[in-house]
């Protein structure tokens, strides 16, 4: 069964985006989430886009704006872009995407790098990701106690240290985040992911130098061939 993101004290439930962006993350707290519901068709959206080529695909407002939508389309048009406008007030840099696959990481490599491995960002200032899928699956987040960095399973290390061709030493650290390799995680046995949920607008923390709380964990859903999103990150 799911796990419930409420049930974690890690993540807090806001109800505005003015107290979404507001609100510090700080005593442990390192996700807060805009529940909401939106009107329109989102689907309609995604299905006049229709985009063949497989990968992830910026939109801008000409581009939708330009679809052949009904009423229930267009508004769903205008919650995304509203969202945009919003974000982009701030002072971020909020960009909406169609994705119809992304590409994945050899099965093989010693610890993969794509985005649907549960990860964390970096940035080198203090800043926080913000995401929100409007239509198909949605991102998932996992405990930062449910996790193991991959790098300090001990054989994916001596593998890396082995890829590395040097010793465990400052510059063995260096390789690691030099390739994210230090970013990635493996859930415990037990671990139950959480669905951030469509429409919902999640501002997460990032890993930097200083922040005060521990990084989100999260990944890109799995997805079916064929099937699509549309979501918006900043």
């Amino acid at each position: 069964m799911p796990a419930r993101p409420f049930d974690y004290f890690r993540i807090r439930e806001v109800r505005s985006f003015a107290e979404l962006v507001s609100t510090p993350l700080r005593d442990g707290v390192n996700a807060l989430c805009w529940t909401r519901s939106l009107a329109g068709d989102f689907g309609e959206v995604a299905a006049q886009l229709a985009i063949r080529d497989e990968g992830i695909h910026e939109l801008d407002e000409e581009r939708l704006r330009a679809l052949p939508l009904t009423a229930a389309g267009r508004l769903a048009v205008e919650a995304m872009l509203g969202d945009f406008r919003l974000l982009r007030d701030r002072q971020l840099d909020p960009v909406l995407n169609y994705i119809n696959g992304c590409t994945r990481d050899d099965e093989h490599a010693i610890v993969a790098t794509d985005v649907f491995s549960f990860h964390a960002d970096r940035a080198p200032v203090a800043i926080d990701t913000y995401l929100c899928t409007y239509f198909g699956p949605s991102s998932e987040g996992l405990r930062n106690e449910d996790v193991q960095r991959r790098v300090d399973h001990p054989p994916t290390r001596a593998r890396l240290l082995e890829l590395y061709g040097g010793k465990d030493d400052d510059g063995f650290g260096e390789f690691l985040s030099d390739h994210s390799y230090d970013l990635h995680y493996a859930p415990a046995a037990e671990a139950q992911p959480f669905s951030f949920g469509n429409f919902n607008l999640w501002r997460i923390a990032l890993d930097y130098p200083g922040n005060p709380v521990p990084p989100c964990i999260h990944r890109a859903p799995e997805t079916r061939p064929g099937e699509t999103r549309l979501l918006l990150i900043s």
